[in-house]
């Protein structure tokens, strides 16, 4: 049996926050819980996971972290949470980022940029806000799409002391079976020590309907070049995942991919490297 620490899982309930990008997507457009999460399979069993923010709109993001912490108190799966802050505003972040500072929950930061313009992390103000996470002892979960990578090597290079990690592989285009420039820009990330990535969010980059490991297999085994499997982490981005199959069909084909790395290498990449990472305390697992 594996045990997961899942890096990578979201929730939300459109009747209690607001999502305006669930009104695009109508498979996601529910509300997703705890209860509706797998726990295992015939393989593995989910000894933990990390809630990362939903993408609620700013106003709510401190009530989002709260919220996500009460569920905890139903659900002892939920092990940490990666909170909204909008570290744009540089140093007037740190009122959030103090509120969110009081949640012990709270492991770390997302600020999506994958919706943003090209230049929006080299900001001045941006970069700033993202070197105060350090203050706070917090990482940063970056969130991309692959032609944003050069922008996001230059903020990793002005930030020595932030731990990031990239989501999803920094969404390569999968679907079109595109390999560069990203494998190049991964070289260059997994030169930085300070950067971890998570391999999460492969499937809905690939064709929906038709994907197959071998549309994936270049693509983590690039990764496991490039970072080695302690510096890779696991996460199923549910309930996203279920545009293009579900938890299983995805941790199904990961297992796939992975058949080669021994015992140690897989432990580390299931779980260890994220109870690391987020700094998750053992004694609660």
């Amino acid at each position: 049996m594996i045990e997961i620490i899942d890096s990578h899982v979201h929730f939300w309930n459109p009747q209690h926050l607001s999502y305006p990008w669930l009104a695009e997507v109508n498979k996601l457009n529910r509300t997703y819980m705890p209860a509706d999460l797998p726990r295992e399979g015939s393989s593995w069993s989910m000894a933990g996971l990390v809630f990362v923010q939903a993408d609620c709109i700013p106003e709510h993001g401190i009530e989002e972290a709260s919220w996500v912490a009460s569920l905890a108190q139903e659900d002892a799966r939920i092990k940490g949470i990666v909170a909204f802050a909008p570290l744009e505003n540089g140093d007037a972040a740190r009122a959030e980022l103090e509120q969110l500072k009081a949640n012990p929950l709270v492991k770390g930061i997302r600020r999506l940029i994958q919706s943003e313009s090209r230049g929006f992390s080299l900001q001045p103000s941006f970069v700033e806000g993202v070197k105060s996470l350090a203050d706070y002892d917090f990482t940063f979960d970056i969130c991309i799409y692959h032609t944003q990578l050069p922008d996001v090597i230059q903020l990793i290079k002005q930030c020595p002391q932030i731990e990031f990690v990239l989501d999803h592989l920094g969404k390569p285009g999968i679907k079109d079976g595109t390999m560069d420039p990203w494998r190049e820009h991964i070289v260059t990330l997994a030169s930085f020590s300070n950067v971890r990535c998570k391999i999460s969010g492969m499937v809905t980059e690939a064709d929906h309907a038709n994907w197959t490991v071998d549309h994936l297999r270049p693509y983590v085994d690039h990764l496991l070049e490039a970072f080695g499997a302690e510096r890779l982490m696991f996460g199923s981005d549910w309930p996203v995942v279920n545009l293009a199959g579900d938890y299983h069909r995805w941790l199904s084909a990961l297992n796939t991919l992975l058949h080669e790395l021994s015992e140690s290498e897989k432990k580390a990449l299931y779980a260890d490297n994220a109870i690391r990472f987020y700094g998750i305390d053992r004694d609660v697992l």
